[in-house]
C-alpha cells in the first residue's frame, strides 16, 4: 500500500484522485519525452564502467595513462547507452545514482533516467511487469536487450511542491495499479487517512479470501 499511494499535504481532502500506473517519488534525472508505448529496463548497479574488478587495485603511473582510461569510460559509457538506444529503450529506472557521464549520453540518445529509487519501488516494478532487473557489463555487452517492460505513457507529475514521475506499465498479470492521491491540510491528517484506508483494504482483501474459500 506504501507504494500505491502518495500524500498531499496543504489541498483539500475533496482534492484526492486516484490516478492509473504508479507514482514514483523521484524526479527524472534525465527526461526525454516519447509518444507511444515505451520500452523500460531496470539496474541495479552503476552504468559507469570501473576499469578493474572489485578489490583489484588499479595504479596509473603517469598524466597519459589516466586520461587514457578515462576516455575508454567515456566511450564505453556512449557504447552502452546507444546499445540501449538501438534496442529501443526510452526509460531507465535505477536503484543507483548513475554517473553523470550516463546522464550526459541518456540525454543525448533521448533515454530518460529516474533514479535512486526505493527498494520497495524496484520491487512493485518487477511484480507488475514481471521483469528482471538487467545486467548489462555480462559476458556479451551487445547482447539484445530482452528484460524490457513496456510502459503505455511516462511524465512528470507535480504533487504540492514535490516533482514526481508518473507511469503507466502494461501488467502481466491481473493486477493492474492504481495510485491513490490523497490531500489534506497536514501531514498528519493525511497519515490518519492513509492507516485508516489501509485497514479497510486489508479487511476486505481477508474477506474476499474467505469467501473464495
Amino acid at each position: 500500500f506504501a507504494a500505491l499511494h502518495a500524500a498531499v499535504p496543504g489541498l483539500p481532502l475533496a482534492s484526492s484522485t486516484v490516478l492509473p500506473g504508479i507514482i514514483l517519488s523521484r524526479d527524472f534525472a534525465s527526461y526525454c519525452p516519447a509518444e507511444g508505448e515505451l520500452r523500460a529496463v531496470l539496474v541495479t548497479e552503476p552504468l559507469r564502467p570501473a576499469l578493474t574488478a572489485p578489490g583489484v587495485e588499479f595504479v596509473v603511473d603517469s598524466e597519459g595513462q589516466y586520461q587514457a582510461s578515462q576516455r575508454w569510460i567515456t566511450r564505453r559509457t556512449e557504447a552502452f547507452v546507444k546499445h540501449l538506444q538501438s534496442n529501443n529503450v526510452k526509460l531507465l529506472l535505477s536503484s543507483t545514482k548513475q554517473d553523470e557521464v550516463v546522464i550526459y549520453y541518456a540525454k543525448l540518445y533521448g533515454v530518460s533516467v529516474v533514479e535512486c529509487l526505493l527498494s520497495e519501488e524496484m520491487a512493485l516494478i518487477s511484480e507488475i511487469t514481471g521483469v528482471s532487473p538487467y545486467a548489462p557489463f555480462g559476458d556479451n555487452m551487445y547482447r539484445e536487450v530482452i528484460e524490457t517492460a513496456v510502459a503505455s505513457f511516462c511524465q512528470p507529475l507535480l504533487l504540492g511542491s514535490k516533482r514526481c514521475v508518473h507511469i503507466g506499465f502494461t501488467s502481466v498479470c491481473a493486477f493492474q495499479p492504481h495510485c491513490l492521491i490523497l490531500c489534506g491540510p497536514v501531514d498528519g491528517v493525511n497519515e490518519q487517512h492513509a492507516a485508516a484506508l489501509q485497514e479497510a483494504f486489508t479487511m476486505l482483501q481477508q474477506l474476499v479470501k474467505t469467501v473464495d474459500q
